[in-house]
């Protein structure tokens, strides 16, 4: 499985900008649909966004659709998403995670076989 460590987060005002990155190790990063999701205090792990194995195809939530962009670098093994216009409801823990398989739409949690850490995002009112 592929080892995932997400950096980035942090603390920033309502419609300000964060970049997350997720750096994986191991040599099939390419072979691995890359997902995004997040958690706030109290609820469930949320989908966020997912890419497909080359980068050309996305899927997003529609909670943040149109102000979160996922890409891929697949030479450099790493994933990232910007999240522009950031709002309070915004504040969760990101996880980036792996998903073994061609689909990347209607993936859910129990899809990913392999999951980062997490990272804090923190969007003040």
């Amino acid at each position: 499985q592929v080892q995932l460590v997400e950096s980035g987060g942090g603390l920033v005002q309502a419609g300000g900008s964060l970049r997350l990155s997720c750096a994986a190790s191991g040599h099939t990063f390419s072979s691995y649909v890359m997902g995004w999701f997040r958690q706030a205090p109290g609820k469930e792990r949320e989908f966020v966004a997912t890419i497909s194995w080359s980068g050309a195809s996305t899927y997003y939530a529609d909670s943040v659709k149109g102000r979160f962009t996922i890409s891929r670098d697949n030479a450099k093994n790493t994933v990232y998403l910007q999240m522009n216009s950031l709002k309070p409801e915004d504040t969760a823990v990101y996880y980036c995670a792996g998903h073994w398989g061609p689909d990347y739409i209607g993936l859910g949690p129990a899809d990913f076989i392999s999951w980062g850490p997490g990272t804090q995002v923190t969007v003040s009112s």
